[in-house]
């Protein structure tokens, strides 16, 4: 009948519109499915339209993982910078622990972010720009750590590179399941605390 839609086609829809419900339905396959899972025919599924519409609008497999790369990044870097008590030693400590709540709450963003779960045919800039302010937080708190004398960090680059270091390891132990305390979360308090003690000026 005129006016009436084919049997599933879908009407018309803006072009960002459709972008963000292929990223909606490319998220949702990963942590239901995880890494693995992951496929254009996958996602194309999950958002009702035709893989060839995958390839049209986000370049294929790559382009998807790159648009959750920076979604990703960005979650994470927002996490971090809401850590905003007024006392930077506390501000600093939070960061690390939004960093940890971050990764056990998606697992599976963690495992493409870090730990190259879906190896991608290029390098992206735009994923590289996400990457890189991602860890601008991080290198923030600690020169504002540093300007109020909890921490000694002549060069502030350098102590974030060392705090992220201890942080991923720590974190991806425990995604591992390779913590063996009882308390893991009390743990990593204590390992916020103790690096951030070895990070303190000196008497």
């Amino acid at each position: 009948m005129m006016g009436m839609s084919e049997p599933g086609r879908r009407s018309r829809t803006p072009s960002a519109e459709v972008e963000r419900e292929l990223l909606a339905a490319a998220e949702a396959v990963l942590v239901r499915d995880g890494p693995g899972g992951l496929t254009v025919r996958a996602v194309a599924a999950e958002a009702g339209i035709a893989p060839m519409g995958v390839y049209n609008r986000l370049g294929g497999k790559d382009g998807l993982v790159d648009a959750l790369l920076i979604k990703g990044f960005d979650r994470l870097r927002a996490a971090i910078e809401s850590a905003d008590d007024p006392d930077v030693r506390t501000r600093l400590r939070d960061g690390g622990l939004r960093y940890r709540e971050f990764a056990l709450a998606n697992p599976h963003f963690y495992a493409i972010m870090f730990e190259d779960a879906i190896p991608r045919e290029h390098e992206s800039a735009e994923v590289e720009e996400h990457a890189r302010a991602c860890f601008g937080a991080l290198v923030r708190a600690v020169e504002m750590a540093s300007a109020a004398g909890v921490i000694a960090a002549p060069n502030p680059l350098e102590a974030a590179q060392q705090i992220w270091s201890a942080v991923h390891g720590a974190v991806a132990l425990e995604l591992n399941g390779l913590v063996l305390t009882e308390d893991p979360a009390a743990t990593y308090g204590a390992f916020l605390d103790t690096m951030i003690r070895g990070l303190a000026p000196r008497a």
